[in-house]
C-alpha cells in the first residue's frame, strides 16, 4: 500500500500543539511501519524542503516537495493528487484541513471544536477557516481521528453523521526527556536566562484568549492582595504569541504585577524539561483544550498540575489534577494556594498520582492506533 501524508504541520521551526502532534506522527508512523513484515510506502508531501529533525528518507519513507504558498492544499496538493503520480491509496492529514476533492480515501485529525463555542476568541479569518474547512474535512474523510473522548463527543454533537467513523487516539509525551533527575545547575541556568529570581509557577502554552491567561493574572493578584505568602512565587508565562494577546501584557501593567510576571516567549523543546522541572507547580486554566500535552510533561517531571475542570482536561489529568473553574478567579487562586501550602507528604503524594497518570499515555500507542485507522480506510475502499 502507498500512504500519502501531508507533513506541513510538522515542517515548521517553532512547534506547538498540532505541529508537535504532526511531528510525532511522522516519526511514530515511520517506526511502526518499519516493524511490519511488508511495510507500506510512505510518501510525505511538503511545500518546502524538510527540516533537519524530521525523519530521514529510507526505502519505505520518501518526501515529495511541491513548492507553493497560500492555500497550498487547494492550489498545489489537490491538483497533484488528482493525477496521483505516486499512486497513493490514502491521504492522511494530521490537521483539521484535508484536500476536499479527491477520489482516494482521506483520514484527517481534529484536535477540538472549541472555536464553535468561543467564537469571540478568534480572529474572523481564523474562525471561518476552522469552522468551514473542518466541517468539509470531516465530511470528506473516510476516517476521522481525534485526541480525546471529549473532542469526539463534541464532533458527534455538531456532526452526527460522523459518529461511526471517529477514533480517539490519545497523545503521549517523551518519557526520556520529561522525568525526574534534572540537575539543579540546569535549573539555575534556565532561571538566570529568563531572569527568574524566586520560586515560580509555570504556565506553558500559546498566548491566545482560550488559554485564560488574563484569568490567571487575576488569580495571582488575588493571592498577592491577600498576602497569603511571605514571598509569593513569580508567574512564568512561557509560550509564543498567538493572537489577541495584547490585552495580556496590558493587564500585567494595569494590575501592577510587572515584578511578579515573566514572559519568556517561545520555549525551545530542549529547554522545556528544565523549565518545567524547576517550577513549584504547573497551571493550565484554559477555557478548553483538545488535550493539554504539557500536563503529561509536568507529571513526568514530578510537578503538580492545577488545571481547568472542562473539556478534555479531566480526561488527561485524571485524579492527579487539582481542578478549577476557569471562569472563577477565586477558584484558580485557591487551588494554587492549596498546592503551594502542601506539606512534603501531601506534595509527594500528588506527584506520585501524576507519575501513575502519565503512564497511561504514549506516542507509541498513538502512532500504532493511527496507522491502523489509516489501513482501515484503505480496506474500506476495496
Amino acid at each position: 500500500m502507498n500512504i500519502g501524508i501531508d507533513g506541513n504541520e510538522a515542517n515548521v521551526e517553532d512547534r506547538v500543539g498540532v505541529n508537535k502532534y504532526a511531528f510525532e506522527m511522522l516519526w511514530g508512523i515511520k517506526k511502526e511501519n518499519e516493524k511490519k513484515p511488508n511495510p507500506h510506502n510512505l510518501i510525505v508531501y511538503l511545500k518546502n524542503k524538510p527540516f533537519f529533525d524530521l525523519p530521514k528518507e529510507s526505502n519505505y519513507f520518501k518526501y515529495k516537495v511541491i513548492n507553493g504558498r497560500g492555500v497550498w492544499i487547494i492550489t498545489k496538493l489537490t491538483p497533484h493528487l488528482l493525477k496521483n503520480p505516486e499512486k497513493i491509496d490514502v491521504l492522511f492529514s494530521p490537521s483539521h484541513y484535508t484536500a476536499p476533492f479527491l477520489t482516494i480515501p482521506r483520514v484527517c485529525s481534529i484536535m477540538d471544536l472549541g472555536y464553535l463555542e468561543n467564537t469571540t476568541q478568534f480572529e474572523k479569518k481564523v474562525l471561518w477557516q476552522l469552522k468551514y474547512w473542518t466541517a468539509i474535512s470531516i465530511f470528506a474523510s473516510k476516517q476521522v481521528l481525534t485526541i480525546s473522548e471529549a473532542s469526539k463527543n463534541d464532533i458527534v454533537r455538531h456532526y452526527p453523521f460522523a459518529s461511526k467513523k471517529i477514533t480517539v487516539t490519545h497523545l503521549g509525551y517523551d518519557r526520556d526527556k520529561f522525568r525526574l533527575g534534572t540537575s539543579k545547575n540546569l535549573v539555575r541556568q534556565v532561571k538566570n536566562k529568563y531572569s527568574i529570581v524566586d520560586d515560580y509557577i509555570l504556565f506553558l502554552g500559546t498566548l491566545k484568549p482560550s488559554k485564560n491567561i488574563e484569568g490567571l493574572l487575576d488569580a495571582l493578584l488575588s493571592l498577592k492582595s491577600k498576602k497569603v505568602f511571605k514571598n509569593l512565587p513569580q508567574l512564568v508565562v512561557a509560550g509564543k504569541k498567538g493572537w489577541m494577546f495584547d490585552d495580556i501584557y496590558k493587564k500585567v501593567k494595569d494590575l501592577d504585577l510587572t515584578d511578579k510576571v515573566i514572559f519568556t516567549d517561545f520555549i525551545k523543546e530542549e529547554e522545556k524539561p528544565t523549565l518545567i522541572a524547576g517550577s513549584k507547580l504547573f497551571v493550565l486554566p484554559s477555557f478548553w483544550e483538545g488535550f493539554g500535552l504539557d500536563i503529561l510533561s509536568a507529571f513526568g517531571c514530578g510537578v503538580p498540575v492545577v488545571v481547568s475542570n472542562v473539556g478534555s482536561l479531566p480526561e488527561v489529568a485524571g485524579n492527579a489534577g487539582v481542578y478549577v473553574d476557569p471562569n472563577n478567579t477565586e477558584s484558580v487562586a485557591n487551588a494554587i494556594e492549596k498546592v503551594l501550602k502542601m506539606n512534603k507528604e501531601e506534595y509527594n503524594s500528588l506527584r506520585n498520582l501524576g507519575f501513575e497518570q502519565a503512564k497511561k499515555f504514549s506516542w507509541e500507542n498513538c502512532s500504532k492506533k493511527t496507522l491502523e485507522v489509516i489501513e482501515n480506510a484503505i480496506r474500506q475502499k476495496r
